[in-house]
């Protein structure tokens, strides 16, 4: 584990914590003359260097995701002024909505232009977010399906309270749609499909698409 530090007086404090030398290398070279950057290769130094340090703006980037998003949540809890921006391979609908959760103003690709790097530090320190824009609109459903939970009642079966996407996913399942054809008709991925269906299967206490198959067909023909 290791902290490294440049000091630029007068620029945004800026905590680079990734497990990669070549991710924290490229973020700390897009920003050059522009921040004043503090390194940390564990999720756990991170966090103790936040709280030491208190940046400014902190960019976060660990495999498996979920190291990077209970970092994320360490932070904001324990640095309430800093902003956390998530960066990932791989952009993820789940892990964009569980990052946002745990606190982050930010998901990005570490494909992002290095060129606009300072433009997004100096973003956040604004108050922007900065979120994919294919996910802008799963962001919104989300934050209005709190309010607006659907209910699905089935027979013999105790009341479950789905999340709108979940619900969607569940309306096209009834139509007989497959899982790649779902997957089209909400502009998401077959994985992300799949692990809506397990979600609504956690809930229902169920273990195979049948099952749910079979649930929902009883509804039906009891409202028949």
């Amino acid at each position: 584990m290791s902290v490294v530090a440049a000091q630029i007086p007068g620029k945004a404090r800026v905590l680079i914590a990734a497990d990669h030398l070549a991710t924290r290398t490229g973020v700390r070279l897009a920003l050059a003359g522009a921040a004043e950057c503090v390194e940390a290769d564990d999720a756990e130094v991170a966090v103790a260097v936040a709280v030491r340090d208190r940046p400014d703006v902190c960019v976060v980037d660990f495999e498996p995701a979920r190291r990077g998003i209970q970092a994320t949540a360490e932070i904001t809890a324990k640095v309430p002024g800093a902003v956390v921006v998530v960066m990932t391979r791989r952009i993820d609908e789940d892990e964009c909505m569980a990052a946002v959760r745990a606190g982050a103003a930010g998901y990005v690709s570490e494909a992002i232009n290095p060129s606009r790097f300072p433009h997004l530090i100096r973003g956040l320190m604004r108050g922007e977010a900065a979120i994919p824009r294919r996910l802008v609109s799963q962001l919104i459903d989300e934050i209005r399906g709190r309010e607006r939970r659907r209910h699905l009642d089935l027979h013999e079966q105790r009341r479950v309270e789905l999340t709108t996407r979940e619900w969607q996913v569940v309306e096209a399942l009834r139509q007989g749609m497959s899982t790649k054809e779902i997957a089209q008709l909400l502009g998401i991925a077959e994985v992300t499909v799949r692990r809506h269906i397990g979600g609504v299967h956690r809930k229902l206490g169920i273990s195979t698409r049948s099952e749910l198959l079979r649930l929902l067909a009883e509804k039906d023909d009891a409202t028949r």
